[in-house]
């Protein structure tokens, strides 16, 4: 299906890997060119060259910290006018409730809520000037269903869903709409990490934690990048303009709502 994006611009936070990079590729097949970020020079240039060579789009890369501030403007400099915006960043780390003081929530705050809240105001004035705007936040199913392991995660990204809320709505009739893509346990970094803490902590092997978590969501396996980028660009399209403020989760049936 064309998505009708081929030629916008779009800024994918955070994407020389795992569910960002899934993004950008997935934005790249639809003809979008991309301003790539990540914290890692080397990593994400080999990802960008990869999607140059594989769709033939345009692609900036940005390699600086996301969350600080001359991170941001670096990233926002480079790009110029754009029609996507991205926002993504890694999750803080699991633990228990006694592990976290007040700057462990303040870090999350800063890059699970506060950084995406900064770039959404940064893009949102020459979208609704020109009509036209997408963008996607990547969150986690833990809005919907906190996860007892995940107390700061949980707290900033319920803070960043609360602003989305009340945003799109805001900015609906201008032709810019926002929304949140919700992933449940997909085969990146980030899931490595847990199921090692998991197994750590269990004193279980990982392969055995692996199963056990894959027995629990109804299509038996983790998600893929590939199809979690899919669902972004079908979002970021012309065809999802009557799409706003929506939580949407990519869990493969794990989480039951019955509403």
């Amino acid at each position: 299906m064309d998505l009708g994006i081929i030629g916008k611009k779009a800024i994918v936070c955070a994407s020389s890997k795992g569910l960002g990079r899934g993004c950008a590729e997935a934005l790249a097949e639809a003809g979008v060119n991309l301003v790539m970020n990540a914290r890692s020079a080397d990593v994400l240039e080999a990802a960008a060259e990869e999607i140059r060579a594989r769709h033939g789009v345009e692609v900036t890369t940005v390699a600086a910290d996301i969350v600080s501030e001359e991170g941001r403007a670096a990233v926002l400099e480079a790009a110029g006018d754009v029609d996507i915006l991205v926002n993504n960043a890694g999750g803080p780390p699991p633990g228990m409730w006694y592990d976290w003081e007040r700057e462990d929530f303040v870090k999350a705050l800063d890059a699970n809520m506060l950084t995406p809240i900064a770039l959404i105001k940064a893009c949102l004035p020459g979208m609704m000037e020109r009509g036209w705007g997408r963008i996607v936040n990547i969150t986690s199913v833990s809005v919907k269903a906190p996860i007892g392991v995940l107390g700061l995660s949980n707290s900033a990204r319920a803070g960043l869903t609360g602003y989305v809320a009340g945003t799109a709505r805001q900015v609906a009739g201008s032709g810019v709409t926002i929304n949140n893509l919700l992933p449940g346990i997909h085969a990146t970094d980030r899931i490595v990490q847990m199921d090692t803490h998991a197994a750590k902590t269990e004193g279980r092997d990982i392969a055995e934690i692996q199963a056990a978590r894959q027995a629990t969501i109804p299509v038996g396996r983790y998600g893929t990048a590939a199809e979690f980028g899919q669902t972004c660009a079908f979002l970021c399209s012309q065809h999802a303009g009557f799409i706003v403020g929506q939580n949407v989760l990519l869990d493969g049936g794990a989480t039951n709502l019955s509403m």
